[in-house]
């Protein structure tokens, strides 16, 4: 990469792949037709988005026709909460389960149905991020109209039992859906086996484009759609289809396909070597996460002593993200962290770096070196100033 920083962020987006976008090319320049149009170029991106359909179903598992394009995670995960809810013909179901560490594109329509006189449920999580299925068999109930746990969690990686979850959930009456944005292309996710209602997908993810996801609805989840407008992708999604950025979903989809298990324990390799060399180089490290059930590229760690904004700003060699928020006058632990037992020092010295299809070994010792570097330089100027 040259001089360019070693790229640990992927859990906040992924390069477009050079073959996701020779698959889309061809969408930007002559095949620019409406696909809701009768001519040839009509028919030719009508064409596209239906093999781009199919692409995205093989990888869930589902049929093509359960499959609704979106422009991306935030909008398919309030299709699903809001429009599942909204298509309820239950009046007495008025209660909702979610998890304390959702991805806000989940919390706030969670939110939106609180202020419209729903009840909301949290599920606490562990010491390690993950919900418990015991917990959830007390909190599910008979007049519970949806449950919404996310897959894994961005930050920390850890795995949720939706499997488990989404069973109480069934047995109750009640729609199930997750949030996958996280875990699809780095860990093996088929509805079936979750057994869950709807499945939200973000292109950028998965090595596509910024702007472009999906839903899965099973089939026979009736919907509302959250945008009026004209009858695109069987009403749910009214708009032109982003005809270029469905075909680099789909191709997407397809690479995963073909790499997931061979991609998955190598960044699995790469990421446990990586604690190891951080965990020599730094005493007292912590990770943060479930040590096993975790997703294979995704390595949270709290540096002992020091914030993990410091380290960053003192490792310029490394993108890499914190899970702290900044606001004026200092900087906000992550929420997650907390709601897993961190207190808030701990959880201000928090990093996550998370791996990806381009990262090498040598990106990985480089990177042990260069962020152990910064903790002890970060230490030395909080001692030399207190």
């Amino acid at each position: 990469m040259g001089d360019r920083p070693i790229y640990l962020d992927h859990n906040a987006t992924t390069p477009v792949l050079p073959e996701v976008v020779d698959a889309m090319l061809p969408y930007l320049r002559e095949q620019f037709g409406n696909p809701s149009s009768s001519h040839p170029y009509g028919r030719k991106a009508h064409e596209a988005i239906v093999a781009a359909r199919g692409q995205v179903a093989a990888l869930l598992g589902c049929d093509p026709d359960e499959v609704v394009f979106t422009s991306g995670g935030t909008e398919a995960n309030n299709l699903a909460i809001l429009g599942s809810v909204a298509a309820l013909r239950d009046p007495s179901r008025r209660h909702v389960v979610t998890t304390a560490v959702e991805h806000p594109a989940t919390a706030r329509p969670c939110e939106a149905l609180k202020a419209r006189g729903f009840e909301v449920t949290r599920l606490p999580v562990d010491g390690h991020g993950r919900a418990d299925a015991g917990a959830a068999l007390a909190f599910i109930r008979g007049d519970t109209a949806l449950v919404t746990v996310m897959l894994a969690n961005n930050e920390t990686g850890t795995l949720m039992p939706v499997e488990a979850i989404a069973r109480i959930a069934r047995e109750r009456g009640a729609l199930v859906h997750t949030d996958a944005a996280q875990a699809v292309g780095k860990v093996p996710v088929r509805v079936r086996d979750l057994d869950v209602d709807l499945l939200s997908v973000a292109g950028h993810k998965l090595y596509a484009p910024k702007g472009v996801g999906a839903l899965y609805v099973r089939r026979g989840i009736p919907l509302e759609p959250v945008l009026l407008g004209a009858g695109h992708e069987r009403g749910l999604r009214p708009g032109t289809e982003n005809v270029a950025s469905i075909v680099g979903l789909g191709r997407a989809c397809e690479v995963a396909s073909r790499d997931l298990h061979r991609e998955s324990e190598r960044l699995r390799a790469l990421r446990d070597e990586l604690f190891e060399r951080l965990r020599e180089a730094v005493p007292e490290i912590r990770l943060n996460g479930h040590p096993t059930e975790r997703l294979p590229n995704t390595l949270n760690v709290s540096f002992p002593g020091v914030r993990g904004s410091a380290i960053l700003a003192r490792a310029p060699e490394v993108a890499a993200s914190t899970g702290s928020a900044c606001h004026e006058g200092g900087e906000a632990p992550s929420a997650v962290l907390l709601a897993m037992g961190l207190s808030a020092d701990v959880a201000l010295g928090a990093v996550r770096l998370s791996l990806g299809r381009a990262t090498t070994r040598g990106d990985v010792i480089r990177a042990a070196q260069v962020l152990a570097r910064a903790w002890r330089e970060a230490g030395a100027q909080r001692s030399a100033g207190s």
